[in-house]
């Protein structure tokens, strides 16, 4: 990462940390949610951008998490802390068993079977009442607290979890940019020859989705803490498609660009208000207008001239590669 690149990242954090100077109620709650799902979607930027697998699991895995520090907190007492250590630790593990099982397939393929993934999370938390609450969920999550200054407020929840995000992007970025997120970017652009030359292809794929699922677990319990209430609605197969939907209108490929389309994707909806029943159908056009205007996100907004030079390098390549604010 170019040290200007982290200068001006630096500035954009503190313009964000005094939004709530200027933000109440309503709009601090809408940017925490934007924050939250911009974890959500650097994590899937590791399975899609980096390692071109296509997941519509990521809500699922965020419901575990989300899931497990509910019960936890709620059922059992623990400290939320230790209950989010867990809830994360075990999302990992749950996407590590998984990802050997399904990345054995390729393309739509492996999209069904994640598809099919996310729903049957959703089933299970609809119908296991007694531990999950079925359709109603489970409400009363504990907060949580920065030693005794609890983080119960819209305001102070945003800060922590911008914090959060700015130490997550930073070391997204650094594994981009390590020898490990060049691996990753090989193997995308090239299973077979990279395969040929003693890569570990399938260790690979399953340490981008175990990766991607450990930040999607960040989310869910930072959802969880931030509603505090949960539910199946929340983490049903839509919204995976809703946070892919994201990376794609940001730059796929680019840690900025997932925080872009987060970012626009989470606003639009509310801007929008004012259309009344046909907003959906606005949205949508708008969207689509973005993906044929500017085909490799918002993030080719930043700096277009370096977009141009690597998508002609990957035109030539059959593959286009994440720009330089990666």
């Amino acid at each position: 990462m170019k040290r200007s690149h982290l200068l001006y990242g630096l500035a954009v954090v503190a313009l964000a940390a005094a939004l709530p100077l200027f933000t109440q109620g309503y709009g601090n709650r809408l940017a925490n949610t934007a924050v939250i799902s911009a974890i959500a979607v650097i994590g899937l930027n590791f399975v899609f951008g980096y390692a071109g697998l296509i997941s519509l699991a990521h809500a699922a895995f965020m419901g575990v998490a989300a899931y497990l520090v509910a019960v936890l907190t709620t059922s059992h007492g623990w400290n939320p802390w230790l209950a989010a250590l867990l809830a994360i630790a075990a999302t990992s593990l749950i996407a590590y068993v998984t990802g050997r099982i399904l990345l054995r397939l390729k393309g739509h393929y492996l999209a069904l079977a994640t598809l099919g993934l996310n729903v049957s999370f959703t089933i299970v938390v609809s119908n296991w009442i007694d531990i999950t609450g079925g359709t109603n969920g489970i409400s009363g999550i504990a907060p949580l607290a920065l030693g005794t200054i609890p983080l119960d407020s819209e305001a102070s929840f945003y800060l922590f979890s911008l914090a959060v995000l700015t130490l997550l992007a930073l070391l997204a970025a650094r594994i981009r940019h390590s020898h490990a997120g060049r691996t990753l970017m090989a193997v995308r652009d090239d299973e077979l020859a990279s395969a040929m030359t003693g890569l570990p292809v399938t260790e690979v794929k399953v340490a981008a989705f175990t990766l991607g699922a450990a930040y999607a677990g960040v989310a869910g319990c930072l959802f969880a803490f931030h509603i505090r209430f949960v539910s199946p609605e929340d983490f049903n197969f839509s919204h995976s498609i809703i946070y892919l939907a994201m990376l794609v209108v940001g730059g796929e490929g680019s840690i900025v660009g997932a925080i872009l389309g987060a970012v626009s994707v989470t606003l639009l909806p509310e801007l929008l208000r004012g259309v009344g029943n046909a907003y959906l159908l606005v949205f949508g056009i708008l969207v689509l207008a973005i993906l044929i205007v500017l085909p490799r996100g918002l993030i080719s907004l930043i700096d277009p001239a370096t977009y141009r030079r690597r998508a002609k390098r990957g035109n030539r390549r059959g593959v286009v590669h994440g720009g330089s604010l990666s």
